[in-house]
C-alpha cells in the first residue's frame, strides 16, 4: 500500500528519532516533514506506529495517509498519544 507521513512534532530531539525511524523503514522524504513509502506491508506498517509512538509524546501530532486500506483512503492519526483513524470512500 501507498503509505504518507507527516507530523508536526515537539522539539529536534523528537523530529531526529521520528525522521531515522521512517528512514529505518525505507521512506523518502519528498517534502520538508513529509515522507512517503509505495509499498509498506500491513503488518510493518504496524510496527513503525508502534516505533513512532514509543519516540513522541503527548504533544506531538504525526498523520499517516493510507491507500488502499481494505479498499477504501484511510487516515491515521496520532495526537495526545491517542490513535484515531478515519476511513474514507
Amino acid at each position: 500500500m501507498f503509505v504518507s507521513v507527516t507530523y508536526e512534532l515537539s522539539n529536534d530531539s523528537t523530529m531526529k528519532k521520528v525522521k531515522d525511524i521512517l528512514i529505518f523503514y525505507r521512506f523518502t522524504e519528498v517534502i520538508k516533514d513529509v515522507f512517503e513509502s509505495e509499498s509498506i506491508q500491513e503488518n510493518t506498517l504496524k510496527r513503525l506506529k508502534r516505533d513512532i509512538d514509543r519516540a513522541t509524546d503527548h504533544f506531538d501530532k504525526v498523520r499517516f495517509y493510507q491507500y488502499p486500506y481494505e479498499e477504501l483512503f484511510a487516515i491515521s492519526l496520532l495526537e495526545k498519544k491517542k490513535w484515531k483513524k478515519m476511513l474514507l470512500k
